[in-house]
């Protein structure tokens, strides 16, 4: 997945909390079949039933007993959003409760960051970290290799680990804690994917590190460790005496290919190892399997299909170590009519597929197909002649070392697999079944709720989007007719709520969608075409106009005439719909609203926002027009006159990004606020229900979110109190409160506070340097177990007794208190400030 190129360009440091907190109950809406690239799967050799699956922006999961994932990472927030992305994992063989991680999501500038190694001690509920001195790379190209990471099955305190960006090998003997550039080895890995681009120019690197467990006895450094290199030439090296010297194992066969997997079958003495031609996960049009016999040194080309009458290369590679000499291998990528894997009993003298031709156009399955827990991985609508179901981008496969039935293999959309297995080789009929429950991979780009709808419509990345009749169910179907790969827009008409549109890229039907039916069912919007480009979407209150922005401009459409321009309001602008007013858009971009009276034709600048830089959002009040709030770099603003002026909200909010408006908790109330803020210096999920003068955190230690900037925020315009998160990598989070709502304690918008100080977290640190390196202890509660937290408050000057309005003279400042309740401070406000009523207790200067 590439979802975070452009928008999570900054990390922000938090400060103690200073805001009330209200305890929220999180959960994933379930999508049930993962959504994303699932580049690795891992089982622990040692302890039955340890597994782990990387995603590459979503972090690693833990695989339970009944199949389903528990998500490792949840706690991840703005200031680590990196961590989401994992090149490496590696699971224990001696001390099976230990695992790591490489982490970090670019190589290159998109991401600041250098990457870390994390280590746990407890199968991924709490974790330490060690910064490395380089980058590491998530999703970056060759992201399916690996794996890069592995601990010696004979002294478990050392750990090697493959780098990308020719930094070369690295090894640590203190179970991860610090880490030494190996230089003996000189293999750094000069293959680049495109030279043309920066994100496919920087060097893959190293692909793998396999260890020879046959070689060494329990104590003792392994002598044999295998390295494969992303290079054309000589990739694959051996060291015989525990790293301390290399070699180029001779014979490797040179056809100008790349080492993807390495995987040893101790039982064999044989080192398997798939090549492709591309780095992937996207490329690989040729490539060959090998097995090397160590005790022999003898390569054997054990290729499925022939380098003459291939058109893809080989990823994902199992062996069965209760089986020697059975193995298996995925195509990469077997484009059409859909990806092959390949399983062999006689160590690769023979092989069967998962499907073969039977005289095209006719396919022989060698499978039933279950996908049950996520209904939508398969088109309903579709009239393709060969459905893809097996899947694409196989890297991960992996056959359980303790159950020759259980197998498991990650593609670019879900994690398949099965409990049968071995009637592979008999009645040559496996249950292909969906197994990535727990898995929500999705990168999300807009949720709405609109009124009198459904639970939740969402657009997201990849996917397309959905209609969620229920949270806790899957969608039995993504949007259809047309059927778009990514949804990049979609809003609701605030006078007719049935009707959406959607935005989405779309290589036949027009790439704009209607729907009169609450998303249930969709028609093509002819006002577009194939080739409009995709974007932010707004939809007018009565439905007639819609008005699209994205890097090419602005477009508009009246009355479903064709899209034409509107050169007065800049490209990339963000924009909303008065949902009230069918008249009156709004555009926000650089510091400046733009707004329409005449059903987006034209745009006028009417303001700039205090000293912003930049408009992150705009939304309207769900039912009173002209009723605007804009989140920017400086803060929250708010118009009550179609957008002709704005008030900077004060209460220490500094900073906004997504949010959006739910149910308010008293009829004729104003609507709850809920979104990603800066309050006092605590970048997090906040909401408000006074318009700003009162605030509460209601993400937590467990629940971070990732990065802000990427990250779509909405609340339920039906039931109070709910609210969603769409993330840049884990799917989409709604959280329901479960504690009592503290009380008001509005943030003193002077600066000035009283505030009692406790941890604010379930996580400590400690850092000590090691020669270049800093080691720093990170103890966050997973998802596996519960997390409590005490916050920081900070009380603004308030009262909770009643009285007469303060009669002192002077003047206060602005944001400044200037009445309420036994206030005594000063009652008038600066020139060109007003003292406006927030409530009995408090009244302040806008």
């Amino acid at each position: 997945m590439l979802w975070t190129a452009a928008l999570i360009a900054s990390s922000f440091v938090e400060s103690a909390l200073a805001a009330a907190s209200q305890t929220y109950t999180w959960k994933n809406v379930v999508t049930g079949g993962g959504g994303g690239f699932t580049p690795g799967i891992v089982f622990n050799p040692s302890a039955k039933g340890v597994a782990y699956a990387r995603t590459d922006i979503g972090g690693p999961y833990r695989l339970n007993s009944d199949d389903t994932w528990t998500p490792l990472l949840d706690w991840v927030n703005n200031t680590n959003w990196h961590d989401w992305g994992i090149d490496a994992i590696a699971t224990d063989p001696v001390d099976t409760d230990r695992v790591y991680l490489a982490v970090g999501m670019y190589t290159i500038d998109w991401d600041p960051n250098d990457g870390s190694i994390l280590r746990s001690t407890d199968q991924g509920d709490t974790w330490a970290e060690t910064k490395l001195p380089f980058k590491v790379g998530g999703n970056m190209p060759g992201r399916g290799v690996g794996e890069r990471l592995a601990v010696d099955p004979n002294d478990n305190s050392i750990l090697y680990f493959g780098a990308r960006s020719g930094h070369g090998l690295w090894k640590s003997t203190d179970y991860g804690e610090t880490w030494s550039n190996v230089t003996s080895f000189t293999w750094t890995g000069t293959y680049v994917q495109d030279a043309s681009s920066e994100y496919t120019a920087d060097p893959v690197g190293i692909a793998w590190v396999t260890f020879d467990s046959t070689s060494g006895s329990s104590g003792s450094a392994t002598p044999r460790i295998f390295v494969g290199v992303v290079d054309t030439g000589e990739s694959v090296f051996v060291s015989e005496d525990a790293g301390e010297t290399w070699s180029w194992v001779s014979g490797e066969p040179q056809y100008g290919f790349l080492p993807h997997k390495g995987v040893l079958s101790p039982a064999e003495k044989t080192l398997y190892i798939s090549y492709s031609n591309g780095a992937g996960p996207y490329d690989g049009t040729n490539g060959t399997v090998h097995k090397y016999n160590i005790s022999s040194g003898v390569w054997t080309d054990i290729s499925p299909t022939s380098m003459a009458s291939t058109y893809y290369g080989y990823g994902g590679l199992a062996v069965d170590l209760q089986v020697p000499g059975t193995v298996m291998v995925a195509a990469l990528n077997c484009w059409w009519p859909d990806e092959i894997i390949f399983r062999s009993l006689d160590s690769g003298a023979t092989w069967s597929p998962i499907w073969a031709w039977n005289g095209y156009p006719s396919i022989d399955y060698y499978y039933t197909y279950d996908i049950s827990n996520a209904p939508w991985l398969q088109d309903d609508t579709s009239t393709d002649e060969f459905p893809v179901r097996v899947g694409w981008m196989v890297e991960a496969l992996a056959i359980d070392p303790f159950d020759s039935n259980h197998w498991l293999y990650g593609t670019g959309e879900t994690i398949y697999g099965g409990h049968d297995l071995l009637k592979w080789d008999t009645s040559h009929n496996v249950t292909l079944s969906s197994l990535a429950v727990g898995i929500e991979e999705m990168a999300v780009l807009g949720l709405i709720t609109p009124p009198g709808g459904p639970a939740l419509l969402s657009a997201v990345g990849d996917d397309g989007g959905f209609y969620h009749s229920s949270l806790d169910t899957a969608p039995s179907q993504a949007f259809h007719t047309p059927t778009d790969g990514t949804t990049n827009g979609i809003d609701y008409a605030g006078n007719q709520p049935a009707n959406i549109v959607r935005s989405g890229a779309n290589d036949d039907l027009p790439t704009v969608a209607l729907s009169s039916s609450f998303g249930q069912s969709w028609y093509a919007d002819y006002a577009a075409s194939s080739s409009t480009g995709t974007g932010a979407v707004a939809l007018s209150a009565n439905a007639d106009t819609i008005l699209l922005v994205n890097s090419d401009g602005a477009f508009r459409s009246h009355s479903q005439a064709t899209f034409a321009a509107v050169s007065s309001l800049p490209s990339g602008a963000v924009i909303a719909s008065d949902k009230a007013n069918n008249t009156f858009f709004y555009g926000g971009s650089g510091s400046a609203i733009y707004v329409s009276s005449d059903t987006a034709t034209t745009f006028s600048k009417t303001t700039t926002l205090g000293s912003s830089t930049t408009v992150h959002a705009i939304r309207a009040h769900p039912s009173v027009a002209g009723d605007i709030w804009a989140s920017t770099d400086t803060g929250l603003f708010h118009s009550t006159d179609f957008g002709a002026s704005f008030t900077q909200i004060g209460s220490g909010c500094t900073e906004g990004w997504s949010f959006g408006f739910g149910k308010a908790s008293t009829t004729g109330g104003y609507p709850v606020i809920s979104g990603f803020f800066t309050v006092e210096g605590v970048t997090a999920l906040f909401k408000t229900e006074d318009e700003g003068v009162n605030w509460e955190m209601i993400s937590d230690a467990a629940h971070g979110f990732g990065a802000v900037a990427s990250n779509v925020v909405n609340g339920d315009l039906q039931t109070y109190g709910r609210v969603f998160v769409g993330t840049n990598g884990r799917g989409i989070f709604y959280g329901v409160p479960s504690g009592t709502p503290p009380a008001a304690t509005a943030v003193a918008s002077s600066g000035s506070s009283s505030s009692s100080s406790t941890s604010a977290s379930a996580s400590a640190s400690a850092t000590t340097a090691t020669g270049s390196k800093s080691t720093t202890l990170v103890t966050s509660t997973s998802a596996k177990t519960t997390a409590t937290s005490t916050s920081t408050t900070s009380t603004k000057a308030s009262s909770t007794t009643t009285g007469a309005a303060s009669s002192a003279t002077g003047t206060s400042t602005a944001y400044g208190q200037c009445g309420g309740g036994s206030y005594s401070g000063p009652t008038a406000c600066p020139s060109g400030w007003t003292c406006t009523y927030e409530n009995e207790f408090y009244s302040q200067c806008t």
